[in-house]
């Protein structure tokens, strides 16, 4: 296998897609983006990052299979040093495995699931990397997500697997890719701020939407139980943890 795809038959230029998580991207990227930069000159592939702030971004890998490899490489070392960092502020014992998600077009999916699931069998047992293959397509494109979680050195041998099925069998019609949507977050009003919910976090959220929260505090102010007193002396300021349903005039100048 490995000769095979290093003999130069195979050695052609491929571009593979993942989806990653914004603080998966954000390990890629590094500090000051001394990360990605390493892996670009080390590996020599050409690693792109979609722009826009996203729950989930397109990491796009060019190059040459080797340089594909490498790549892909120093992503699953990446990830498992951040596994590793993790473990050592909490409690728990067993390690999880690292997972990628590579974004393929569902055209070549058969090829890689194989008749009956023999394919995807194989390259579980052959690389000792656990590898699934969603049944859906991701929203408005004809691309699927196919998720390979292991040791790093297992992932390695399943990406080089999985590139020589997709050479082997190219996409049949048109792809229309894959592109992340913003997310429409719920936002959450707080002691005169509003907050974005990402994740576990709240995220203090741009100055239109706290204005907005403000003018609406103004509009309608806010009285327990629609009485003009506080049923209760003390309990008039919100405290920070309080949330309100704002109703918001529609000629609300924000």
């Amino acid at each position: 296998m490995d000769s095979k795809v290093s003999e130069g038959g195979l050695n052609v230029t491929l571009t593979i897609r993942l989806l990653m998580h914004g603080k998966e991207v954000g390990s890629i990227i590094g500090k000051k983006g001394e990360t990605v930069k390493k892996m670009r000159e080390e590996s020599g592939a050409r690693i792109n990052i979609s722009e826009g702030n996203c729950p989930e971004r397109i990491v796009t890998i060019t190059g040459p299979t080797d340089a594909i490899f490498k790549a892909f490489a120093m992503i699953a070392y990446k990830f498992e040093e951040d596994i590793i960092n993790s473990m050592s502020n909490s409690t728990a014992t067993s390690k999880p495995p690292v997972t990628l998600r590579l974004v393929v077009p569902a055209s070549q999916c058969g090829s890689l699931i194989g008749k009956g699931g023999s394919k995807i069998k194989e390259i579980r047992e052959s690389t000792g990397a656990q590898v699934q293959v969603a049944g859906d397509m991701l929203p408005n494109s004809t691309e699927r997500a196919v998720t390979i979680s292991g040791t790093p050195d297992a992932i390695i041998q399943c990406v080089k697997q999985i590139c020589v099925v997709m050479l082997e069998s190219p996409p049949k019609g048109a792809t229309i890719p894959y592109r992340p949507k913003p997310a429409s977050t719920p936002v959450i009003f707080a002691g005169g701020q509003a907050y974005t919910i990402q994740g576990q976090y709240a995220i203090p959220h741009p100055d239109q939407l706290t204005k907005l929260h403000q003018l609406a505090m103004q509009q309608t102010p806010f009285t327990p139980l629609g009485q003009t007193t506080p049923a209760f002396p003390g309990l008039d300021a919100s405290p920070p943890a309080s949330t309100h349903e704002l109703t918001i005039p529609n000629d609300a100048d924000v």
